[in-house]
């Protein structure tokens, strides 16, 4: 379970600048707090969330990384509000606040945003473009392979070999790099055996806290979507029991946790679900053993000094088709539940958000500025609530269940 869900755990922190050793152990930590919370009973694994990379990204630029985590914390208590909303109002509220044309067009942009940072790390750039870190030949004749290997391994892969396509790319990428001579194993070898992680104490700053807070309602119906996955995997009903708010409460209870420690926010892994399905281990307890290993590896400093080492295509590659997979996802949410786009209520829903969270649209400035994902977060919440025809989001259909985000 922890190695299909390893490559994209660890690709987070290391693109945002987080210690890999902290996201280890605060996943393995948040498991386990999520399965005090439901009691047991639902086989999922919680590690980092895509969706908060961009602003982490920018939050972190401008107010620093403690001033981050001390978002992340908050972000945690959008999960808990929204869990007990579900408890107190049932489990369409969510449906009712976020319907496919709200989380959707905020999905896509959370993909699109992110597809520069893809860019510019493929062709040997940092995420944001500002440095060459790696000449631009080189660079390429690694991304690629990278990339071409994860596409192939995600389509032809067989078995459980098909769960782990981004460690497959990152193995390919990675030897492609060594031999190109741009891997430096110094660090390797003066870091210890064994390390206390470097855990970093959250500060709470206002704008950074904006900056987290919206970000976390896209997280939340992905939560959504996979509990209802790995209800459909083992055939039981996690929406009634434990019950949602449970869930809900023990996925923001592992965000908040994890940003109390300086790791990445959690979410559910949709590639632990497959890895359920595959091996038709049902059993709750094996996510405990999984998130102790996660939480054991933490303390090897040399397995978090190997991490560090990866060069910065080899990530770039995987991502590039990472991110625009994530904007797929929202892509699919409108078309599955069939969201009429020639109506001009929804037109003007899906447009504004788009181009409020990729056109760099910014509200306020300083400690209240908003922009990007939390600005169209807040913004297709809005426009959902205040024009007419709140319930009338689809055409002449039913929607069919929620798909995995």
């Amino acid at each position: 379970m922890l190695f299909v869900a390893f490559g994209a755990l660890v690709l987070m922190p290391l693109i945002t600048g987080m210690a890999p050793n902290v996201a280890l152990f605060t996943a393995g930590f948040g498991t386990l707090l999520f399965h005090l919370v439901t009691g047991r009973q639902v086989p999922v694994f919680l590690a980092s969330s895509f969706a908060f990379i961009a602003p982490i990204i920018a939050a972190k630029a401008e107010f620093g990384l403690p001033a981050v985590l001390g978002g992340v914390v908050a972000a945690g208590f959008v999960y808990t509000f929204l869990g007990l909303a579900v408890k107190l109002r049932g489990v369409g509220f969510i449906d009712r606040l976020l319907p496919p044309v709200v989380i959707a067009p905020v999905i896509i942009s959370i993909g699109l945003g992110l597809s520069p940072v893809a860019a510019n790390m493929a062709m040997g750039k940092a995420g944001d473009g500002s440095a060459q870190l790696v000449p631009y030949a080189t660079a390429m004749m690694i991304s690629m392979p990278a990339l071409v290997t994860t596409l192939l391994v995600a389509i032809y892969g067989k078995g459980m070999f098909r769960l782990v396509p981004i460690l497959a790319g990152v193995f390919v990428g990675y030897a492609l790099a060594f031999v190109f001579g741009i891997v430096h194993t110094e660090g390797i070898g003066a870091a210890p055996w064994l390390a206390i992680p470097a855990f970093v104490a959250p500060e709470f700053h206002w704008g950074a806290i904006l900056f987290m807070v919206p970000v976390a309602l896209a997280p939340a119906i992905e939560h959504v979507g996979g509990v209802i996955a790995v209800g459909g995997v083992t055939g039981k009903n996690y929406l009634k029991q434990p019950g949602l708010h449970r869930t809900l409460l023990g996925d923001g209870l592992a965000t908040s946790s994890a940003g109390l420690f300086g790791g990445p926010p959690n979410t559910t892994y949709a590639e632990v679900t497959g890895a359920v399905m595959l091996t038709r281990n049902h059993n709750p307890r094996v996510m405990l053993w999984a998130a102790g290993f996660a939480m054991v590896l933490a303390f090897v400093g040399k397995f978090g000094a190997a991490l560090q080492t990866i060069p910065v295509p080899v990530m770039g590659g995987i991502l590039c088709l990472l991110f625009g997979s994530i904007a797929v996802v929202g892509l699919n949410i409108l078309i599955r539940h069939q969201v009429d786009l020639s109506e001009a209520r929804n037109l003007v829903i899906v447009s504004v958000t788009l181009v409020f969270g990729i056109g760099g649209i910014v509200f306020g400035n300083g400690e209240i500025g908003l922009k990007g994902i939390s600005l169209c977060g807040l913004i297709a919440i809005g426009l959902n609530l205040v024009l007419p025809g709140h319930n009338a989001w689809k055409k002449d259909a039913e929607p069919p269940e929620r798909p995995l985000l």
